[in-house]
């Protein structure tokens, strides 16, 4: 097991503690729903998280796209992206595996700014095979960003977008509706699926909004999360970092009081970014019909990133009790990413 990124620290202080307030700002509740609010408490109560997808609304929609364009889109001295790369060596098999399809919808769920599916859109249009796009995301401010995009790369194409969260919910099937010989190929993207803490609702939800011919294709890291060796890059680092400050932001807990921890979940098995507390606190959830105070002790550890890569046999038990069936993957030269294809179950 791979050890904390940070070392654990010790007060030596030995008065009683003092807890402190933090209250939520306005931006906060003008940023997510009642609902919302009220399942960020519930993740703070039952297991110390703030949800990794409620990071990508307000502010943190500009935090990701900003992430995404200074480390990930393809530079004059960087390569294309694995994601990119992804999508151009598996367009064969996807293309030519849609049967008796004319055209497809592109069902791309955690769109983001939709950069990764700029190539892939482009291919499958000079075919004439796209009917139209949609994209489905979370946050709003995000999918502002994917139809500004999206529009200048492809003002003839239809787009539609609506905010969705897979965890809790299934693709609409009013978007998915169309012609009989059109497929819907269902993209997530990003490494998104070891983000969430239940995968297998996910890919339940998934599946449930699937049918006869559809394809569901997303991409992961591979390797065993146990082995982690400590090293912080990528998401985990520069990603993370953003998401603390945010945090501390908008919940309002002062940066003097906290830490941030990376390290190793044994019970999710997963690596995790924690915000650590060095004082007591009562955060002090008050707006509409919410009047929450929750306490939080010294010591504790909220998490507020997370990822867990899969191992192939995990990956494919957890695909299989989905009510799916992997039909192609492949893996980068590094052993270390992968691109899962699926589709529903004969049973």
């Amino acid at each position: 097991m791979a050890t904390n990124f940070h070392s654990n620290s010790q007060s030596s202080d030995i008065s009683t503690p003092i807890t402190r307030i933090a209250k939520p700002n306005s931006e906060f509740y003008s940023i997510f729903s009642e609902q919302e609010v009220l399942g960020i408490i519930n993740a703070l109560e039952v297991r110390r998280e703030i949800p990794l997808k409620y990071s990508y609304k307000g502010r943190g929609a500009k935090i990701w796209d900003n992430f995404y364009l200074k480390y990930i889109i393809p530079k004059w001295y960087r390569t294309a992206s694995v994601e990119i790369d992804f999508l151009s060596n598996n367009f064969e098999y996807i293309n030519g595996n849609i049967q008796n399809c004319e055209k497809v919808n592109i069902i791309d769920v955690g769109s983001g700014n939709s950069y990764p599916v700029k190539k892939f859109i482009y291919r499958l249009h000079q075919l004439q095979k796209i009917n139209k796009y949609i994209a489905l995301d979370i946050s709003e401010e995000l999918l502002n960003v994917s139809r500004k995009n999206f529009s200048k790369w492809f003002p003839l194409i239809e787009y539609k977008s609506q905010t969705i969260d897979i965890e809790n919910s299934c693709i609409p099937q009013d978007l998915l509706n169309g012609k009989n010989n059109t497929a819907n190929i269902i993209l997530h993207l990003g490494v998104t699926i070891g983000n969430h803490h239940h995968r297998n609702r996910v890919l339940k939800n998934f599946r449930d909004s699937m049918k006869k011919n559809d394809f569901l294709v997303f991409t992961n890291e591979t390797g065993s999360n146990s082995k982690w060796d400590g090293s912080v890059r990528g998401g985990c680092k520069y990603h993370a970092e953003e998401i603390y400050g945010w945090i501390k932001n908008k919940i309002g807990i002062r940066s003097e009081d906290c830490e941030l921890v990376r390290k190793y979940d044994l019970e999710t098995d997963s690596v995790v970014a924690n915000l650590k507390l060095h004082h007591n606190y009562t955060i002090n959830f008050c707006s509409q019909r919410i009047n929450k105070n929750l306490e939080i002790f010294k010591g504790e550890e909220i998490t507020i990133w997370r990822h867990h890569k899969y191992e192939i046999p995990e990956l494919l038990q957890e695909i299989e009790q989905a009510g799916l069936k992997l039909v192609h993957y492949s893996t980068d030269k590094y052993l270390s990413r992968i691109i899962v294809i699926c589709e529903i179950a004969d049973n």
